[in-house]
Formats: C-alpha cells, structure tokens, sequence
C-alpha cells in the first residue's frame, strides 16, 4: 500500500501543472494554428480566468493554507475549465466578465472622447 500511495502522492502532484498549464498551453497552440475562431475564444478566456484565479490564489494564500482540499477543488474547478466537453472557461467569461469588459472600456472610450485632446496625452 506504501508504494501504490506514493504512486497516487506524484500523479496528484503533476496533474496540477498538467491540466492547468501544459494542456491549455498545447490547446492554445492548437487553436491558434486552427481556422476556427471559436476555440480562439475558449482559451483566451481561459488565460484570462486562470489569470484572475492566481491573483485571488496570491491575495488569499493566508486562508487558503487553512483549508486542505483547496487544492483538489481547485484542479476541479481547472477541469471544469480545460476539458473541451465544458469548454467552462469560454462559458463564464462569455456569462460574467465580458459584461464588465465591455461596461469598462466603454466607460473609458467615452471619457477619452470627452477629454479636451481627445484621450492623448
């Protein structure tokens, strides 16, 4: 049982980096070679969640120590992200963040075309 547990121990610890770098970078390579647009939009937005997600992973780091399984809900959450039968990256950028993009740089196209040189300095 010791070395079976080993065993589980190290492929736990490299579907990490696996399924939340090496796969989306792979995909990404992919889609970007591709003709179709769609699979563009999956995997940068999933670049942009999982850039969020490690922002919010930094800013927490003191309460997430306290919890054990924030590891395992994490690569959960990644799956969810990753896997081409979700395609949850694409799901909730195009559900919750494109709103506030687009809210922002509206916001901002119209204070520059307010401003006296026209939003040049």
């Amino acid at each position: 049982m010791g070395k079976f547990w080993t065993l589980i121990t190290q492929l736990h610890s490299l579907s990490g980096p696996v399924l939340t770098l090496l796969y989306p970078l792979y995909a990404s390579v992919m889609a970007i070679e591709s003709a179709s647009k769609l699979d563009d939009e999956q995997w940068l937005a999933y670049w942009i969640l999982y850039s969020f997600l490690t922002l919010a992973e930094m800013v927490l780091q003191p309460v997430l120590e306290w919890m054990p399984f924030w590891y395992d809900v994490k690569l959960l959450l990644v799956a969810w992200l990753v896997l081409p039968q979700f395609k949850g990256a694409a799901f909730l950028y195009e559900r919750f963040v494109r709103k506030h993009i687009r809210k922002y740089v509206t916001e901002r196209a119209h204070h520059h075309s307010r401003s006296p040189n026209g939003g040049k300095a």
